[in-house]
């Protein structure tokens, strides 16, 4: 059912609002929700607070047709799910929708998806449609967030990365392989890899132009992936085709799909890949420095800078008074904006107590203790009342 009429869409929306829960699209959602729903009863439920260094975000989630013609085996809108509702926006219908809701001050911003109806690229130019209408008529410069489509044009990427501040190409598994195994209608290479490459070779073309940032996403736990897999393939597309983030969400079966009787992967195996990408990421690490199991799991009963120390500063601590910057954030507690205050702060004073670090912004100096040196020494730690608990 195809919907034309702002009203429409946002009465649709009212009972589909919970149709984008599998996306992601901020350090942290505002529901946490473990298990996502795909049908809801309220047109709150497709706002989600983006999570921004001026506070949260109001962000409208919505597709522009969940109807898809492609059958991955863990996705809710997979084709032939006879569970799924299927109903579809017009572009006019769903900027429309938006702007009620800016106007309305419910929103301000819009992350657009879609299922996939009469190929890639005249999905693509639905969702293209919708934002210059967004942009023209409604003259909205807030944040749009808009996915790409397996295996769009070249032009139609450029364009998007013109008209959006974000762009997602969703490579949803770490090899080719593991995505026949999870997507079997989708190309690794071709159709998904591509696009990144396109995206990092547009910007290089022009780099004083503003283009939208580019991230994408894995399905973690369905089909075997393993961390080392996804985090190897993460480091590479941060060093080489500058992604500014991957997202990690974990799987959860969806009734009905091929993957319905897979156990769903841990929460806590989501937050590890999350604190390991970071370092990645802005730490400047490297996939050999985390400490992953013979099975190329990382452990999950401990965050993996944490085991880094464990493993390695423990008998070699670092010496905050002479490390460089590198050395420094290998330290548990102690992050980019902690390093270069204490990068400034040594040049005023020696450090020689681990109280001064407090004055730093470091919460708790009593951790660094076991995996540093003051001024060539090791500090005082405090004895634990109950040893090896």
């Amino acid at each position: 059912m195809e919907l034309s009429k702002p009203t429409q869409v946002l009465d649709s929306l009212a009972t589909h609002g919970d149709m984008m829960s599998h996306e992601h699209d901020s350090a942290a959602t505002a529901t946490g929700k473990r298990a996502p729903r795909y049908q809801s009863h309220s047109l709150d439920e497709c706002i989600t607070n983006l999570s921004t260094p001026r506070g949260p975000k109001p962000v409208l989630k919505s597709m522009v047709t969940t109807a898809c013609e492609r059958n991955c085996f863990y996705c809710p809108f997979r084709a032939g799910r006879s569970k799924m509702a299927r109903v579809t926006f017009t572009p006019d219908a769903m900027a429309g929708a938006f702007d009620t809701l800016v106007r309305a001050k419910k929103v301000d911003g819009l992350f657009l998806s879609s299922g996939i109806i009469k190929g890639s690229v005249t999905t693509q130019d639905k969702l293209i449609d919708t934002v210059q209408i967004v942009r023209r008529k409604y003259n909205y410069r807030g944040y749009v967030h808009l996915k790409v489509m397996p295996g769009i044009e070249r032009d139609q990427l450029a364009h998007m990365m013109r008209i959006a501040d974000r762009v997602s190409v969703n490579l949803e598994a770490p090899t080719e392989q593991r995505l026949a195994a999870l997507a079997p209608k989708k190309e690794f290479l071709t159709e998904l890899l591509q696009m990144l490459r396109w995206a990092n070779e547009i910007r290089a073309a022009d780099p004083h132009q503003k283009w939208a940032s580019t991230v994408t996403q894995f399905v973690v736990g369905a089909v075997g992936d393993t961390d080392l897999e996804l985090l190897s393939l993460s480091e590479n597309l941060y060093r080489q085709l500058g992604l500014a983030r991957v997202y990690y969400s974990a799987f959860s079966p969806v009734s009905d799909t091929p993957l319905e009787n897979v156990s769903a992967a841990s929460a806590t195996r989501q937050r590890r890949l999350y604190q390991a990408s970071f370092l990645l990421r802005d730490y400047g690490w490297s996939v050999e420095d985390l400490g992953f199991a013979g099975s190329g799991f990382l452990p999950e009963n401990v965050d993996p800078k944490r085991a880094y120390a464990d493993a390695v500063l423990r008998s070699a601590p670092i010496d905050l008074q002479i490390a460089d910057r590198e050395q420094l954030m290998r330290v548990p507690h102690i992050g980019p904006k902690a390093v270069e205050r204490l990068l400034k702060a040594r040049q005023q004073a020696r450090i020689v107590d681990l109280t001064q670090l407090r004055a730093l912004g470091i919460s708790r100096p009593d951790d660094l203790a076991p995996y540093v040196l003051l001024d060539g020494c090791r500090p005082p730690q405090q004895l634990a009342l109950f040893p090896g608990a």
